[in-house]
């Protein structure tokens, strides 16, 4: 039967019991980890976010109806233990516990919550994910995922205190704003007093904070959560949680970046004890683009893109020639491994480049003492032109150039960027234990969507072009830069931003752009548009994504194991599951009625 504290108070957490403690009476509460009998003694692992402690009854210092309840626990009981700090005999010392030199002899000892056999081993990361997430308060008594969450307050406390530090105010944003567009699908909200209508959940504070740039309030953060309905992947929930950051007057991109810097920095060095060289580098989108085929490079590994399309003219393979003409023909190269890669691996990586709309992968080998080896193309070229591309291609010794050739640029450097970290992956060319941090930037300020057959911003509306192409966003918009950049962490974008419009004239020049009408304007930016009518600041800023930042610094691969309650790919909560259905009385105040499915 469970008892209570009484009084009973805990002295010190588990994990921080050490041989400083060696003498002294100590009292700690936990869960039971692990429980071994062997007769006339008793040992007990207690384990709580700091660590795990043992424990050992000794019937013979203790009364029979402590040894007695000893005897009745079992795993994942909540127990408090009060006893002396011993030093562990030189054989049973445990190197691979933190507090595995000491134990603590139990005098005193409380069962305080009984609990049932598990659905699963505590602990098991192993079983199956719906079945953790379905109980996911026992799986977050993985020593793995507490440590992730550590992690996680760890750096929203070192941005709290960096920001309060350098003048930034934590303001709260609302929750129920009203839907816009130019973004992923909003969360909507029903209204029961204005039934018919409907609030938004944030995508992002994007307007509210603009709007406290124009009330004076010079520099705002605020650790916000934000929801996108949009379909999930490995790194993305339909709620999510921003580090968000706006400053005024602002000139150009690198005063946001030296803030921004001093704050990464700041985190790295309070989360990891890691100095970071600052500045940080900083690349052209359309460097990332040619070079890498990414706008967030991984600059852990080299393999950079290179260009072949002058090389390959007059080289007599029809694919490379018309390519060429239209397009371009590029490469990357795989040091040292000519010799790795089977016919249906090849085979394999030409599957991988289609999926990104290339039409073929060719490629070149180089053999181990230097002569021609396995080539796609080799048959319809000169001997000369194979080794003017060893030159060209940098290729030594059991080297491989992969090739694609397409008529449109952006396919070719997009499908070898992701071949380049296939490769990577496959190969174990990353070093994982580094970092790699750089701004990239001078992104355009529009792409074209096929979907909806105009263009669009590619970050929002309110992102400011480049001063010297403004007189282009009506002409030819594809030529507009825009004032963005991303902070881009060993191949992940952490953070994004930009300097924002402060000028009416361009904003209304933004929306023609963009084909909004003047009605438009008013009915979906109306209040935010009018702001502009009183005096802006100079303003720009960015935001990170702490659940992102988080994975990064925790080596983590997937976001749910750096959120307490995360959704399923489906968006579903299995634990408490969410969403489900009302009551009609509720749907009734809401003025909403939802379809009965045919089979109800």
């Amino acid at each position: 039967m469970a008892e209570f504290l009484s009084g009973m108070k805990r002295t010190v957490r588990c994990g921080e019991v050490s041989t400083a403690f060696v003498g002294q009476e100590v009292t700690v509460m936990g869960w039971t980890n692990r429980r071994r009998d062997l007769g006339a003694l008793i040992f007990v692992q207690i384990r709580d976010v700091s660590g795990i402690v043992q424990a050992v009854i000794d019937s013979t210092k203790v009364s029979k109806e402590l040894f007695a309840k000893a005897e009745t626990i079992k795993l994942e009981y909540v127990i408090a233990v009060k006893g002396k700090v011993v030093r562990r005999t030189a054989p049973n010392i445990n190197p691979n516990m933190k507090t595995g030199e000491i134990e603590i002899e139990v005098s005193e000892l409380r069962i305080l919550s009984e609990a049932e056999v598990t659905p699963f081993n505590v602990g098991d990361s192993n079983a199956g994910e719906a079945l953790r997430l379905k109980y996911r308060y026992l799986d977050l008594r993985r020593e793995d995922l507490q440590h992730n969450l550590i992690v996680r307050s760890q750096i929203a406390q070192s941005a709290r205190r960096y920001l309060s530090e350098n003048g930034f105010l934590e303001i709260e944003t609302p929750f129920l704003g009203k839907s816009t567009p130019e973004g992923a699908r909003d969360y909507l909200v029903p209204s029961r007093v204005h039934q018919g209508k409907f609030y938004a959940l944030p995508q992002s504070p994007q307007i509210y904070k603009q709007l406290l740039m124009v009330a004076g309030l010079d520099r705002y953060f605020q650790i916000a959560k934000c929801f996108r309905d949009e379909d999930l992947r490995a790194n993305r929930q339909p709620e999510f949680t921003q580090i968000d950051i706006e400053m005024s007057f602002v000139d150009k991109e690198e005063d946001v970046f030296e803030i921004i810097e001093g704050l990464i920095a700041g985190i790295f060095k309070d989360v990891l004890n890691m100095d970071l060289k600052r500045p940080f580098n900083t690349m052209p989108y359309a460097d990332a683009m040619a070079y890498y085929g990414s706008d967030k490079p991984d600059l852990r590994f080299d393999m950079k893109i290179k260009d072949l399309t002058d090389t390959v003219k007059g080289c007599g393979f029809g694919v490379f020639e018309s390519a060429a003409e239209k397009g371009s023909v590029r490469c990357i190269v795989l040091k040292n491994h000519e010799s790795d890669l089977s016919r249906k691996e090849m085979d394999k990586l030409g599957e991988l480049v289609k999926t990104y709309r290339a039409k073929g992968l060719a490629y070149l080998g180089k053999t181990a003492d230097g002569q021609v080896g396995r080539c796609s193309f080799g048959k319809f070229v000169s001997p000369e032109f194979l080794n003017k591309l060893f030159e060209v291609c940098e290729m030594e010794n059991n080297d491989t150039a992969f090739i694609v050739a397409d008529s449109n640029d952006e396919i070719t450097c997009v499908s070898l960027g992701a071949l380049r970290c296939h490769l990577a992956e496959k190969f174990d060319l990353i070093d994982k234990d580094k970092f790699e941090i750089l701004w990239i930037k001078d992104f355009p300020l529009f792409e074209y969507s096929e979907e909806e057959n105009r263009y669009v911003a590619k970050h929002h509306p309110f992102t400011s072009p480049k001063n010297e192409d403004v007189e282009f966003m009506l002409t030819d918009p594809a030529r507009v830069r825009a004032k963005a950049y991303d902070l881009v962490i060993n191949g992940e974008e952490a953070g994004g931003g930009s300097l924002r419009i402060y000028n009416r004239d361009i904003q209304k020049l933004m929306f023609e752009a963009l084909g909004f009408t003047d009605e438009d304007i008013a009915k979906k930016f109306g209040f935010f548009v009018n702001a502009f009518n009183y005096g802006t600041p100079p303003h720009g800023g960015l935001a990170f994504g702490l659940d992102r930042l988080t994975m990064l610094l925790t080596h983590t691969s997937s976001i749910k194991d750096v959120i307490a309650f995360p959704k399923m790919q489906n968006a579903c909560d299995l634990m408490t599951e969410a969403p489900n259905v009302v009551d009609d009385k509720q749907l009734r105040e809401l003025g909403l009625e939802v379809p009965k499915k045919q089979n109800d």
